[in-house]
């Protein structure tokens, strides 16, 4: 069973950037073959990878992996994170593919889908999926999956998963420096008194609790996390919401829409699977009850993804219907708005 703490960890970022001075006195080296002396645990082949993928700056500007460094250069790189040692095993398990080719794959994931295999979750993940459709659809030698981001157990939705090194490098770069698009579809608590809004908030765990994500607004702890919003429907008590994603924090839409006080309908981590807004009448509680026996999860679903493509350069958009239970929500809160304006 995936606990709250293991959610969490499927979400923590999968990439690092580093800073690195060259000290005084350094003698003239290939800049691969400096990095691989400086950076713990990684390779020639990933610093050249990322070199081509232009994830290497010397004084802000873009380098090959062929530069020479020289005392008092200041290094940039940006790595992926090296995969987890657990072996992927394939599993013939259905997945929705929205787009594929050579480089990447967009897959439109469901509810109750843990994206990475980890501890107590070898099995049943959208990368044992993927594994067994490479191996299936690849008459060559299969590539495994490679993930540029991650989202909940239980959000659906589009992810979008790299098919070589360079193109996950390429992608995640675009995630890190936040020029993805990436829309969010939610359905939240109470109504809202301006139809748009921003709200920021360092994101960082709990002090109190080490399982769910808590806002610091004064920047103390945590890391910087932008989330927009627009209002596309209200119902009174609940309202459904596009969020747009400036950053990509761990549970940042969950947590930014609990600190301005709409959690999201259904989120038994932040508190939204009560009866929060709304009559005291038995009647409309056992309505709101009903909706979270449809929908017995948090309401947020991943409805559009662009991003700029590492071989073609042509920026890809992809979106995605709301899943039915989110759907059905909508439509059982459409009728009983109408309902008691009668």
């Amino acid at each position: 069973m995936q606990t709250e703490e293991q959610n969490i960890n499927e979400e923590q970022e999968l990439y690092e950037n580093y800073r690195i001075e060259v000290e005084k006195g350094q003698k003239i080296l290939r800049i691969d073959k400096y990095l691989m002396m400086r950076i713990e645990g990684t390779s020639r082949n990933k610093i050249q990878t990322a070199a081509k993928a232009g994830c290497v700056k010397v004084n802000n500007a873009v380098v090959k992996s062929n530069y020479r460094v020289k005392g008092g250069d200041i290094i940039q790189i940006f790595l992926t994170r090296p995969p987890q040692e657990i072996e992927i095993i394939p599993q013939d398990i259905p997945i929705d593919i929205v787009y594929e080719d050579e480089d990447l794959v967009v897959v439109n994931k469901p509810a109750n889908m843990v994206v990475h295999p980890g501890y107590g979750n070898y099995y049943g993940t959208l990368l044992n999926a993927l594994t067994f459709h490479f191996e299936k659809n690849h008459k060559a030698e299969a590539p495994k999956p490679l993930l540029v981001h991650r989202i909940d157990k239980d959000t659906t939705g589009l992810l979008l998963v790299a098919k070589n090194e360079y193109a996950q490098t390429f992608l995640s770069k675009q995630f890190f420096e936040h020029t993805t698009q990436r829309q969010y579809i939610a359905i939240v608590w109470g109504d809202f008194q301006q139809d748009h809004g921003t709200i920021e908030g360092n994101i960082g765990r709990s002090l109190k609790d080490r399982k769910i994500m808590d806002i610091f607004p004064d920047g103390e702890h945590g890391k910087s996390a932008i989330t927009h919003y627009e209002v596309q429907q209200r119902f009174g008590y609940i309202t459904r919401v596009m969020c747009q994603l400036e950053t990509g924090r761990t549970h940042q839409i969950r947590a930014h829409m609990k600190y301005i006080g709409h959690p999201l309908f259904g989120d038994k981590t932040y508190g939204g699977d009560k009866v929060l807004k709304g009559t005291t009448f038995s009647k409309y509680k056992q309505f709101v009850e009903n909706c979270f026996q449809i929908l017995p999860r948090q309401a947020l679903h991943a409805a559009t993804i662009g991003f700029i493509h590492p071989k073609s350069g042509e920026k890809m958009s992809f979106t995605s219907d709301l899943p039915q239970d989110m759907q059905t929500v909508i439509d059982r809160w459409t009728q009983y708005t109408n309902n008691s304006k009668q």
